[in-house]
């Protein structure tokens, strides 16, 4: 029974793999040229130039893929550039600046600790005032009559 449950998930993986591979070597078709091989991607239409060199077959983009290719490197690379100019001038915005120069979350902190215990201490102050005047012991207004 266990032999039967590591068979077949193995079979099934076996088949997916090489179908896989049947995909795979079927992709590219080579056709021969007047001096070597042109190469077709079978999935996407891409062309390629092939020659034989030292036993081993050396394939190059065909020069109008080349030329898109190049174009569309130009494209993002001018897409970067003006992304690296938009991201300067909002990093050189006076709210940027601003938010650069709050202070940390730990600084922030540590300033609502001292303010919180000077509103204790003066609440407490407050409170022995009020006790104070209501026990009587406030020494009375003078007249200004």
């Amino acid at each position: 029974m266990r032999l039967q449950h590591m068979l077949i998930p193995a079979a099934l993986c076996s088949l997916v793999a090489a179908s896989a591979y049947s995909q795979e070597t079927d992709r590219y078709r080579l056709e021969k040229s007047g001096n070597g091989y042109v190469r077709m991607d079978t999935q996407t239409g891409a062309m390629s130039i092939c020659e034989e060199r030292s036993g081993q077959l050396v394939c190059k983009m065909a020069a109008d893929e080349r030329a898109a290719f190049q174009e569309e490197i130009d494209r993002l690379q001018s897409s970067v550039k003006a992304l690296d100019e938009r991201v300067a001038k909002l990093e050189n915005t006076p709210s940027a600046r601003l938010e650069s120069n709050l202070p940390s979350e730990e600084d922030f902190n540590k300033t609502m600790s001292y303010m919180e215990r000077f509103f204790r201490s003066f609440m407490d102050i407050v409170k022995d005032m009020d006790k104070e005047e209501g026990d009587g012991g406030a020494k009375p207004s003078p007249q200004k009559t």
